[in-house]
């Protein structure tokens, strides 16, 4: 292929293994387009799917998926420890080879939509295809989630991209856009409470968290607006999260431009705040695939902690990578099978 467009929808589904076959099938039989992996998670009740094409090849595989997921998702009885608003949650489109951000944002708009018109259900644009800054950040989108949708599309401010102000119980509403590469990255709390997690993710991530007075009251300017505190890590989303299948929480964190924070920096840095608070980290995983760039970022780093040399094989510096970052603390983690590179 001269042309690679990668596709990340996130479903609402991470425990019915029927329904996510079904899915992935529908990617399966697209023509010009490769399913590479699916990632469910209970606890989220959620699954991360990742298939590679063509640009028309991954934009129909999306539509298929969509379609699939429509008819055997039910928002309204979900329930999960995940952010969520919808069936297919969040749609990005991500250029890989031949490929720039602008046809990625002609893809998402046109996913977005043919699903409104379709399923009639609230579509939003987000990151690059976003058309008002307010909308760019997928956190501020999903503000709410679900539960508060429908009180939402009642505010003219957030009239969706595509598709009528009209809630739709069943489906929700769906964010699909362009964007860079995100790595889903979690660090392993030892601790199934997940309060220490979510203050480690408060303190790092770019958006940081409210300040509060002695008495626990979040402290406003003269506008009403909560005076935040910035987060330590630029380009990077994050929450605390509990995961009760290991009995840990997790620092759950989207790195949305490796470049500016890779994975070994962010773990670096959960290490030193779970320092402070006395808190126990395990390890860490990355959900779906990743590039391979970030994981020889990282095999250098910790080479080069331990005064060994950089200049080994690729395979040297991955495996370098999975051992300074814990990667296979929860599964044995399978270069093969996560590096986007290996499976192209």
């Amino acid at each position: 292929m001269d042309k690679i467009v990668e596709c990340v929808p996130n479903f609402s589904e991470g425990r019915d293994k029927t329904v996510l076959e079904k899915i992935a099938q529908a990617v399966r039989d697209t023509d010009n387009a490769v399913l590479l992996d699916f990632d469910p998670n209970g606890d989220y009740h959620r699954t991360v799917f990742t298939f590679v094409g063509t640009p028309d090849g991954v934009l129909q595989a999306a539509l298929n998926a969509y379609d699939v997921a429509a008819d055997l998702i039910d928002m309204s009885t979900h329930k999960g420890e995940h952010p969520r608003m919808g069936a297919a949650d969040v749609v990005p489109f991500i250029p890989v080879r031949g490929v720039n951000m602008e046809d990625c944002v002609a893809i998402s708009e046109k996913f977005g939509e043919a699903i409104a018109k379709k399923h009639n259900l609230p579509v939003y644009l987000y990151e690059e295809s976003a058309r008002t800054p307010q909308r760019s950040n997928l956190a501020k989108v999903r503000k709410g989630e679900y539960e508060a949708l429908e009180d939402k599309l009642k505010d003219p401010q957030w009239k969706p991209d595509f598709g009528e102000a009209v809630f739709n119980p069943k489906l929700g509403g769906t964010v699909t856009g362009a964007r860079f590469f995100l790595i889903a990255y979690n660090a392993n709390v030892k601790d199934p409470d997940s309060k220490k997690a979510n203050k480690i993710a408060l303190t790092l991530r770019e958006s940081g968290y409210a300040k509060r007075d002695d008495k626990g009251e979040i402290i406003r300017d003269e506008n009403g607006k909560a005076v935040k505190i910035s987060g330590k890590l630029k380009s990077v989303k994050g929450l605390g999260v509990p995961l009760e299948e290991y009995q840990i929480s997790q620092v759950s964190m989207n790195l949305v431009n490796y470049d500016v924070t890779p994975p070994h920096v962010a773990y670096e840095a959960v290490l030193e705040e779970a320092k402070i608070l006395g808190a126990t980290i395990t390890g860490s995983e990355i959900v779906g695939l990743t590039p391979l760039e970030p994981l020889l970022q990282a095999g250098k780093f910790y080479r080069e902690r331990l005064n060994q040399s950089t200049d080994v094989s690729d395979e040297e510096l991955v495996q370098a990578a999975v051992e300074g970052m814990g990667l296979s603390d929860l599964y044995p983690f399978e270069a093969k099978k996560k590096v986007i590179e290996y499976l192209i």
